[in-house]
């Protein structure tokens, strides 16, 4: 997962470069595409696996709000 994580991030790193790379020289019909396809898949695609990963069999509850242990300290 790690490494599928590594490929996918610098690909997408390396495609969002060459969109605003072609960008700068003037082309901008296809700079565009792939800024906004560079983006897209790091938020919807790249972001959620990530977490995945990162989260994967951590216990979350002591991150979470609790009333009782609030209560507890007043």
């Amino acid at each position: 997962m790690r490494i599928f994580l590594n490929v996918l991030f610098w690909s997408l790193t390396s495609l969002l470069v060459s969109g605003l790379y072609l960008k700068g020289k003037g082309n901008s019909d296809k700079s565009e595409v792939l800024i906004g396809l560079s983006v897209f898949a790091l938020s919807f695609l790249y972001l959620p696996f990530f977490l995945y990963h990162r989260y994967k069999g951590k216990d979350l509850s002591k991150y979470t709000f609790d009333y009782k242990k609030l209560k507890k300290k007043e």
